[in-house]
């Protein structure tokens, strides 16, 4: 039912009550039929449930079935450590998880505690809860709307609407009837809703909607849906499934074709848990949450702040920025940015027009000023009274040189508010108010250049205020605004924006330089927003387009889709409207970020790719609803955060490159002995150190890796882009096999020489060869020594680190007893040390190569 289009009389039937209010009978009836003034939530998963999904993954299942196997053949050393590592990746997920959802609790705390009402014709207050339909609220200044509500009369009431509507100043109120059904929420001025805050002023209504049909209530169904997993999770989900599979495919096989051999059942079983555990990269959750977090710890320093830890990898992934104008944009801060003083104006009491403008702006106001000597009040009249207080031609005496001796304030009917000044033994009456109704008020010689300026203004998207004045000798009879606001002198024009950030138009630049689109989700009048979203670049070309909410909810689905690359700014937009645009572009294949800081923000910020809210601003719940804050509320953070993300998604693909390859060296080198006829050189225990330690200290220290050169010059990866695009799914393999071979003729020169250590050998090459490998992936292109091999400190400490626990393992002899090594001499360890180097020098090579290749293609892509 819209109720904005309802008369008072039609509400009150609908509703059956009246202005008396209703009965206590028909409230526990209503109450009955409507439920409690309350959100509802969707049932909550249990901590135990939480705990449980941590161990639905195929490769955690393959671990603890290879535990198992461990257990079962007495190999109890190996199932305890496999059992570890499972229980250290579900605690990381358990408490990511568990952290995720309370965005419907601070929409809940948002609800009004109690209110004010009427029923049986009494005033009495009870719990917001309590209310139903039909009851009558009185509404004061500081309280917050307990429910949707027609109002039914008002006096001077205004509501600040910025948390449902993203407009930034509080709305004016008024009783009269609307006649169209299909207009946004901050144009229905007769209608007050649940959750937002009473500015100024008091007014009456009839409660409409509770609950969860409320316009908050609505946002609230929204934000049940499920989110969408960040590309990093998606990306690493589909590479686990298939792993998983190839992992339980060469098990079998190698199973079965043991068993048709007639080998022992218990050691091809050993085999098998040793390839299972050689493959899946148990370090590999780890690191990557660690490297994000580490990201995220950098990024505070950006002023964002990271809520959830995958956030800081798919800044990178991102193509499309929806951002809110109001504080974001701008500087959400009224300024008056033009001021046209009319040339007719005449001069008083030594006052040329310019001061005449100044003083009627100082005596024309509420502002107040606060404790701290701040000025107070609506941010319309605070930006009049800052901008000539500020002028160089304003005098401070005025402050006290006038008196007030009549105020007639603001209505919605005259549109006007007017003060009245003893001035030099005459009166000197000020008028301020929308242009139409001074003009109406004023004798005008030169209206068409006033109607030509205001004109000016308005395109620039500049909110407009008139001001008049005259001198009486004596005071009207009839003490009423309209005895005053007659045969007024026009003086001149007012025209004040939300200007933009000085920084914001560099940012959206750098956006658009780093192939990421810019579009504005706004509130606000279309004119404002087209204006804004000229001036800062975001609208640039002549095919981009502004669309209203009402324009988009008359488009079909298809017709919205096919047109929404070329959109580049909603105005009106409702928060179902914001939603559905974030899927639209995600439909189409677009990584979608949306900044907000209303409730009206929060279903888009829980929809999107990555949700990012207003650390000053923002409510409870967009905050709730978003992956990432920015503390300073400013555009350009954004970009140094989008920046930072790129750099970490770089790095996370240099970890898994390597971590992926020393898997697929371990899966090589266990593979080929038997082919060979030798025996397997690694035990499951020996795989999961080298996973672990070999594996993970490097890996980490990859995150210390600076951003590689022209970052934020590439376009965004691509929504179906692997992990392992860019060749790296080539570099695993033949690095990996490489890896394998040199391990294998490690192991035969060893048993050609007859040496018993030649298992120790293997295992000794396999981990130095893996951190020769870390050293020269550092750069994709670039060779190690061309960027400084001790440019990255963190990884010259874990390699330090990691050569030392590898010779801890081998020399000391409580970890020989656990790790089934044997004490090397310094000719059998050089030579292992000779054998890990071809891996490093191997890479090398490769770089320089792809080096070569680059140089040669420059002249052909014409570039210098």
């Amino acid at each position: 039912m819209n109720y904005h289009t309802a008369t008072i009389s039609d509400t009150y039937l609908r509703l059956k009550t009246d202005q008396s209010g209703l009965s206590n009978t028909e409230i526990e009836s209503r109450q009955k039929k409507y439920g409690k003034n309350e959100l509802k939530q969707k049932k909550r998963k249990s901590v135990f449930g939480l705990v449980l999904n941590q161990f639905k993954d195929v490769m955690i299942l393959i671990l603890i079935l290879a535990a198992a196997i461990s257990l079962v053949v007495g190999e109890s050393t190996d199932a305890i450590v496999i059992l570890i590592i499972v229980l250290l990746n579900a605690l990381i997920g358990f408490v990511q998880e568990y952290r995720a959802e309370k965005a419907m609790e601070a929409l809940k705390k948002m609800s009004a505690l109690h209110a004010t009402l009427r029923r049986e014709n009494k005033m009495i207050q009870v719990l917001a809860t309590e209310l139903v339909p039909g009851d009558i609220v009185i509404l004061e200044a500081g309280m917050l709307v307990p429910a949707d509500i027609r109002l039914i009369s008002t006096q001077l009431l205004k509501i600040e609407e910025s948390s449902l509507t993203g407009e930034s100043v509080a709305i004016e109120k008024s009783p009269n009837d609307l006649v169209l059904d299909n207009i946004p929420i901050g144009d229905r001025f007769n209608m007050a809703y649940k959750s937002t805050v009473v500015a100024y002023g008091k007014g009456e209504g009839v409660v409409v909607a509770t609950g969860m049909k409320t316009e908050i209530g609505k946002i609230a169904e929204l934000l049940e849906e499920d989110d969408l997993k960040p590309p990093l999770q998606q990306r690493m989900v589909a590479f686990a499934k298939k792993l998983s599979l190839v992992v339980l495919g060469i098990c079998l096989v190698l199973v079965a074709l043991g068993w048709l051999r007639g080998e022992n059942i218990i050691q091809m079983l050993l085999t098998a848990i040793s390839i299972a555990v050689a493959a899946i990269p148990e370090a590999l959750p780890a690191v990557i949450t660690i490297s994000l977090a580490l990201g995220a710890k950098k990024m505070v320093q950006q002023h964002v702040l990271i809520r959830k830890l995958p956030a800081a990898e798919t800044l990178g992934s991102v193509n499309y920025i929806c951002t809110d104008k109001t504080g974001t944009i701008t500087q959400n801060k009224m300024t008056l940015m033009d001021c046209w003083v009319s040339p007719e104006a005449k001069l008083i009491n030594n006052f040329n027009s310019k001061q005449l403008m100044l003083l009627a702006m100082e005596l024309n106001h509420d502002v107040s000023i606060s404790p701290n000597n701040e000025l107070k009040g609506d941010p319309t009249e605070v930006a009049l009274v800052e901008y000539a207080r500020k002028d160089p031609e304003y005098n401070s005496n005025w402050r006290t040189d006038f008196n007030l001796a009549k105020n007639f304030p603001f209505d919605s009917t005259r549109k006007r508010m007017t003060t009245v000044y003893p001035m030099n033994g005459n009166w000197l009456v000020i008028c301020k108010g929308g242009v139409e109704s001074i003009l109406s008020c004023s004798t005008v010689k030169n209206s068409g250049e006033i109607n030509k300026t205001t004109v000016q203004f308005a395109e620039e998207g500049k909110r407009i205020l008139g001001y008049a004045y005259k001198i009486l000798d004596t005071l009207p009879t009839e003490d009423t605004a309209a005895a005053y606001e007659t045969q007024l002198e026009f003086l001149g024009l007012a025209a004040m924006i939300d200007p933009p950030r000085p920084e914001a138009v560099a940012a959206i630049a750098a956006c658009q330089g780093a192939g990421i689109t810019p579009v504005m989700l706004t509130g606000d009048h279309p004119i404002t927003a087209k204006a804004i979203a000229t001036d800062t670049g975001i609208i640039k070309l002549k095919t981009d387009r502004l669309i209203t909410g009402a324009e988009l909810a008359a488009l079909n689905w298809e017709d919205f889709e096919s047109q929404i690359e070329s959109i580049k700014v909603y105005a009106r937009v409702s928060p179902e409207q914001k939603l559905n645009i974030v899927k639209a572009l995600q439909h189409r294949n677009h990584f979608v970020a949306v900044t907000g800081d209303g409730v009206n923000d929060a279903p888009a910020l829980r929809r999107a790719d990555i949700g990012i809210a207003m650390g000053i601003t923002g409510t409870d719940v967009s905050k709730e609803a978003a992956d990432m804050i920015l503390l300073d509320d400013n555009f350009s953070s954004i970009i140094l955060a989008i920046k930072e993300g790129r750099r970490i998604f770089d790095n996370i693909r240099k970890f898994v490159k390597y971590i992926l390859t020393g898997n697929s060296g371990e899966i090589w080198t266990i593979l080929l002995a038997p082919i060979l006829g030798l025996p397997i050189p690694l035990i499951p225990i020996q795989i999961l150190w080298i996973n672990l330690v070999s594996d993970g200290l490097p890996a980490l220290a990859f995150a210390a890796e600076l951003p590689e050169e022209n970052i934020l010059k590439r376009n965004p990866r691509g929504s179906k882009e692997s992990v392992f695009s860019g060749g790296i799914g080539i570099h695993i393999i033949w690095v990996g096999l490489l890896i394998g071979v040199v391990c294998v003729l490690t192991q035969i020169w060893a048993t050609q020489t007859e040496n018993p250590k030649w298992a120790t050998m293997v295992f000794t090459v396999l981990s130095i060869s893996q951190i020769g490998h870390a050293m020269a992936i550092r750069s994709e292109i670039k060779s190690l020594f061309s960027i400084g091999v001790f440019g990255n400190k963190q990884m010259i400490f874990a390699v330090l680190i990691t050569v030392v626990l590898q010779l801890a393992v081998i020399y000391v002899p409580f970890l020989q007893g656990i790790f089934h090594t044997s004490a090397l001499s310094l000719f059998e360890l050089a030579v292992c040390f000779g054998f890990s180097s071809i891996v490093f020098w191997s890479v090398e090579i490769e770089k320089w190569i792809k080096r070569i290749r680059k140089k040669r293609s420059v002249p052909n892509l014409g570039l210098r």
